[in-house]
């Protein structure tokens, strides 16, 4: 793709799971790094990085010269997103057909300027935006998103499965709401169980990226526009997100070359 250097899905193969605001702050903890960020929400049905980037109902992308679109900035991030298309209100009440043809446009159409990361905010499941995304444009790597429990464990699994058959590599795992953190009186408890990130990492020869806690703040400040790792930026949480960044680079550094060096065989 024009403009862009290295592509990452961000997936989870379940909804409600935290992928999107894991989407937000790595691309955030990217940026601040030093590198140039974008990133694409996918989800046409429930688009919500419009509302976690603090983007206002009713700004709408400018058409460049070339009948392209410009993406918003907002945070030092590019974004392209439904949300910036029509009344958020309003239900896509869309076929499948209708939805793919809306990605493509997004992905394709949209003018981004010298990325070195764009992150797609997937949909949940494996479905027709999914595979459009593999055979359309080549992909750097997926990180998943997953929680400690069994049945969420079940469809990242799926979700692995899925970029297998595609030829995309996986780069880790995100544990997300690993422990539930009480800001009151800093008790910690395994809400979801434990070693879930650790056995799928373990079993598809992959790494977990990092564990990010269940707390109150990250949802305050991701619903309020601002995330965590721009409103607290040397927060433990802030913290935790730069080094799944650095991870994250340097698995798409090291798949650089004659091609991936992360493969799975059937």
């Amino acid at each position: 793709m024009d403009g862009v250097k290295h592509i990452i899905a961000v997936a989870s193969g379940k909804g409600g799971v935290g992928k999107s605001t894991v989407t937000v702050n790595l691309a955030l903890a990217l940026a601040a790094q030093g590198y140039r960020v974008g990133v694409l929400d996918a989800d046409i049905y429930g688009p919500s990085q419009a509302q976690m980037l603090g983007v206002k109902e009713g700004v709408r992308p400018q058409a460049a010269a070339n009948d392209k679109f410009l993406p918003l900035e907002a945070h030092g991030l590019q974004a392209m997103s439904m949300a910036f298309m029509v009344n958020t209100r309003e239900p896509m009440v869309w076929r499948g057909p209708m939805v793919v043809g809306a990605f493509q446009q997004m992905l394709t159409q949209t003018q981004w300027d010298n990325l070195d990361f764009l992150l797609i905010d997937m949909p949940p499941g494996t479905g027709d935006i999914q595979l459009t995304l593999a055979q359309k444009v080549p992909v750097a790597g997926a990180v998943i998103v997953t929680t400690p429990q069994d049945i969420a464990l079940l469809d990242a699994r799926k979700g692995i499965e899925m970029f297998r058959k595609v030829n995309v590599p996986v780069l880790g795992v995100v544990e997300n709401m690993s422990l539930y953190h009480c800001e009151n009186c800093g008790h910690e408890a395994a809400i979801f169980g434990t070693g879930g990130g650790d056995n799928i990492a373990q079993e598809y020869d992959t790494q977990v990226l990092g564990r990010l806690p269940l707390t109150l703040s990250i949802r305050e400040l991701t619903d309020s526009g601002r995330p965590s790792v721009i409103s607290e930026p040397e927060g433990a949480v802030s913290q935790t997100f730069a080094a799944i960044a650095q991870k994250v680079a340097a698995a798409v550094s090291a798949n650089q070359g004659d091609g991936p060096t992360i493969s799975f065989s059937e």
